[in-house]
């Protein structure tokens, strides 16, 4: 090969390099620009509609045992029309409140109540979908929920041996633990600092009564306990003793139908004994024996959460019209509790049996509607007040339910209720 013909030919190879690197450039220019075209295009033109979290200065909470099944959370958010109609998800936390499981000890009188384990509620994340139409909120329903802290049962032993007391402790009373373990604090308050624990069947002395808790002496030990935990009842004294009808103050009927009023405080129990709640809550119209049959836990509400156990029992003969609704007889749920309007049947929640529905009820009454924020409740807990608006049939009703002739139709029945004393 020629010396020019070798130099032509490397001219040609150095060539063909340099237009190689600028093809590839001009790529790598325009790669870059496509990238930036659909950043932006996501940015400012996407329409899609995501969760949104709750603002932590929301003025109420909602009390959920949720029960709605997973589901898949990215698959509803792309359910948008184009008929103006769109769906929101909003995410939020709320309190797992604990159930109630009762069982019959047949060792102590009727009528008695005893905590054998303290309720723990839990948390849980709930989704909530919103639908509007043309920006007007239309529906709103809960679609999904995750727990994220397990709420623990509580167990309570109710009488079933022979005789029946009414008995509420005084101070000066000797008194017996009756939960495993049972924690002495040196304030009343949950929070305080623990000084000692004690066991089932410790001896107390009474000292003090403050809201829930009770101020004690037991040994060393000085302090205030949950007084849900604690029994007038000796566990070691002769079956003859603790079945003797000690302190029973059966009220007569003109006393008890001469509190009755529309105004009356509902926060305070109404007085009836446990054979008065199962004369007046059995009736012809309760066709199924609902109530006839679980009248004994309206009455054991009022021992433990100092609530009127008769306008409870209203409430659920107004809300399942006397247990013949399909979510009474179907779901054991007596207040159509957890129903959204939209689903009512669906969403509304699933219970084992009736005590629990009414349980439950009776709490988030004393929880949320009848007293003021912060008031000492049952078990050691406070009000949070988030819908207080008075304790009477008018005040509860401002805030739960919608039909503002609610209080009067709970009012008939209570009166109905009262009347058959």
């Amino acid at each position: 090969m020629m010396i020019g013909d070798y130099m032509k030919t490397k001219e040609k190879k150095e060539k063909k390099v340099k237009i190689t690197i600028k093809n590839l450039i001009y790529f790598l220019v325009f790669v870059v620009f496509m990238l930036y075209s659909i950043l932006f295009y996501n940015l400012y033109f996407s329409k899609k509609v995501y969760a949104t979290e709750e603002t932590a200065n929301q003025d109420t909470e909602e009390v959920k045992i949720s029960q709605a099944e997973d589901v898949n959370l990215e698959e509803m958010i792309s359910r948008n029309t184009n008929d103006g109609q769109r769906e929101e998800y909003e995410v939020k936390e709320e309190v797992l409140e604990y159930i109630t499981k009762y069982r019959t000890n047949m060792s102590i009188p009727k009528g008695v109540v005893q905590v054998v384990q303290e309720g723990r509620q839990g948390t849980q994340e709930v989704t909530i979908k919103k639908t509007y139409k043309d920006e007007e909120l239309i529906g709103e329903e809960q679609v999904n929920q995750k727990v994220t802290t397990a709420s623990i049962n509580k167990i309570v032993e109710i009488g079933g041996g022979a005789g029946t007391s009414n008995y509420t402790a005084k101070v000066g009373d000797t008194l017996y633990v009756t939960s495993d373990r049972l924690s002495v604090m040196v304030d009343p308050d949950e929070a305080s600092q623990k000084v000692a624990t004690l066991s089932k069947n410790d001896e107390l002395q009474l000292k003090e009564i403050k809201g829930s808790w009770y101020r004690i002496e037991s040994g060393t030990a000085r302090g205030y306990v949950k007084a849900e935990c604690t029994t007038y009842i000796n566990p070691n004294a002769p079956e003859e003793e603790t079945t003797n009808d000690t302190g029973t103050d059966t009220k007569s009927a003109s006393t008890l139908k001469s509190t009755l009023s529309f105004n009356m405080a509902l926060n305070k129990p109404s007085g009836l004994s446990l054979e008065q709640f199962k004369k007046v809550l059995t009736d012809d119209k309760d066709k199924n024996n609902i109530f006839a049959n679980n009248a004994q836990y309206f009455y054991y509400i009022e021992k433990q959460y100092n609530i009127n156990g008769v306008f409870v029992a209203a409430v659920a003969i107004h809300e399942s019209a006397w247990g013949t609704s399909k979510i009474a007889s179907e779901k054991k749920n007596l207040f159509g509790y957890g129903a959204y309007d939209s689903s009512p049947y669906n969403s509304a929640y699933n219970f084992s049996n009736y005590s629990e529905s009414i349980d439950l009820l009776a709490r988030v009454f004393v929880k949320y509607y009848l007293n003021p924020k912060g008031t000492s409740i049952y078990g050691g807990e406070v009000a949070t007040g988030s819908y207080y608006n008075g304790a009477t049939l008018t005040g509860v009703n401002t805030k739960y339910a919608t039909d503002k002739n609610w209080a009067n139709r709970v009012y008939q029945y209570m009166q109905y209720l009262y009347n058959k004393l």
